[in-house]
């Protein structure tokens, strides 16, 4: 008998300005994070993450520039330069290739992850998987995740602030996940944790 199979994110906080508790969100999972991201977004979000981190004295984190690619060399190149940290929760901050390499990272130094998106609703936020390519932005697999991102956060202001063409194919991303679970409901397919989609995950992708 096929079972019904609901996961998803430990926690969701989204709204306006609400990078500045990144610390807290932080604190809740450890005490010393990794942030990856790539320059742009480093540039526009560094200040209020320094300010996040410095109203809040139990944790602190290190920084790490995202280079592009999901890519098996990209994700090995972090590992190697954080297994020494004492890293305990790795942030994926951006789009997302950026949140993939983070939950990669964190898979290996067995560390809580949290998803800080920086533009509209992608799959790649909530999902327990990582989609890998090689060095030169062709698709490589799958990396799968026995558990979803412990945090997923998405700054409204931020998001709205992207460039029109991310905001735009992220809403289309969203606005596909209706489609995708109602055509797997229909054909009684199974979802990636291999069980029945349950009712919950149509509502959500309707809302």
């Amino acid at each position: 008998m096929a079972k019904i199979i609901y996961q998803s994110p430990g926690r969701y906080v989204q709204g306006k300005g609400v990078i500045e508790s990144i610390a807290d969100e932080t604190q809740r999972l450890g005490s010393h994070a990794l942030i990856i991201s790539d320059e742009v977004v480093w540039n526009i979000t560094k200040d209020q993450i320094d300010q996040s981190f410095s109203n809040n004295s139990e944790v602190n984190y290190d920084y790490e520039t995202f280079k592009g690619e999901s890519s098996e060399n990209e994700i090995n190149r972090i590992v190697d330069e954080s297994k020494t940290k004492g890293i305990d929760v790795v942030i994926g901050l951006g789009g997302g290739k950026a949140l993939d390499t983070g939950k990669a990272v964190a898979n290996a130094l067995n560390a809580s992850v949290i998803d800080f998106a920086s533009t509209a609703s992608m799959d790649a936020p909530t999902a327990a998987v990582s989609v890998i390519y090689d060095d030169n932005g062709v698709f490589s697999g799958y990396e799968f995740y026995p558990k979803n991102p412990d945090t997923v956060m998405v700054d409204s202001q931020i998001v709205a602030q992207a460039p029109v063409r991310l905001f735009a194919s992220g809403m289309s991303d969203g606005l596909a996940t209706l489609v995708e679970v109602e055509s797997t409901l229909r054909r009684q397919g199974k979802n990636m944790f291999s069980g029945k989609p349950s009712l919950a995950s149509l509502a959500i992708a309707q809302k």
